[in-house]
């Protein structure tokens, strides 16, 4: 299922959202040479977040094969404690930065618009860094790099389904070769989302992989359902038609 639109209005610019897009755009741009080799591979060694290497359970030295005709990483004898901040920027292909940008400018909006610009900034990222926590905790033996954005977008979701459950959001689902557009409450589609997080992080336990983060996504929502409600703003919330339970 993959999200369209939302009924939701925002009456706040979301200068925030869009700057964080534009900040990861960059960042896959300058830093990540559009996915070309070899700026991919280094950027993700050197700034994605490695939990054997940060929690100093690697011996330094140890070569990390990231794939099939790609690079090894070298595990440093420092800890790099910035990258749990800097892996939220990286990306490690197109349909993975255009996925997780394409739901923080559906969702993102509305919640910067339920606590303005440099709150939802600080919840985005406090979002982010909750995510990785619980990542690293779930593999502190890992030395394959962590990198995206889904974790604190997780957060942005978390948040929106506390705001906003009943705004029906439309997404285009796949019955064979018929395409639709569904319209349901964001409720279902996050809640669903959520769901499956939790059950692709259980079966992950205890392997060692690449892959999906899931605990990553699993640590974020639940960081912004409970941060949002710290961060909210209830003047903001009163002009928005919907929120909480009431009916659009």
């Amino acid at each position: 299922m993959c999200p369209v639109r939302d009924e939701n209005p925002h009456f706040l610019t979301p200068l925030v959202s869009h700057g964080l897009v534009v900040a990861n755009v960059l960042a896959w741009v300058f830093l990540q040479g559009l996915g070309l080799e070899p700026a991919l591979s280094t950027s993700v060694c050197q700034l994605g977040l490695i939990p054997g290497e940060l929690l100093q359970r690697l011996p330094p030295g140890t070569a990390i094969p990231l794939g099939e005709g790609m690079p090894q990483c070298l595990i440093q004898g420092n800890p790099a404690w910035y990258t749990p901040l800097t892996s939220m920027f990286m990306h490690g292909g197109w349909l993975h930065l255009i996925g997780n940008m394409w739901f923080l400018w559906i969702f993102g909006n509305n919640v910067e618009d339920s606590m303005g610009h440099l709150r939802f900034l600080i919840f985005y990222l406090l979002c982010g860094l909750a995510a990785a926590t619980l990542q690293v905790f779930s593999q502190p033996d890992s030395g394959l790099p962590m990198v995206g954005a889904s974790g604190a977008i997780g957060g942005v979701m978390g948040g929106y389904v506390v705001l906003y459950p009943r705004v029906r959001v439309h997404m285009l689902v796949m019955f064979g070769f018929c395409v639709r557009t569904v319209a349901v409450p964001a409720v279902f589609m996050l809640g669903y989302w959520f769901l499956l997080q939790l059950l692709g992080g259980a079966v992950s336990m205890g392997k060692e992989g690449g892959g999906v983060a899931f605990w990553a996504h699993v640590g974020g929502f639940v960081a912004g359902a409970v941060l949002v409600l710290l961060f909210r703003d209830p003047k903001l919330m009163a002009r928005h038609p919907a929120h909480g339970w009431r009916s659009a």
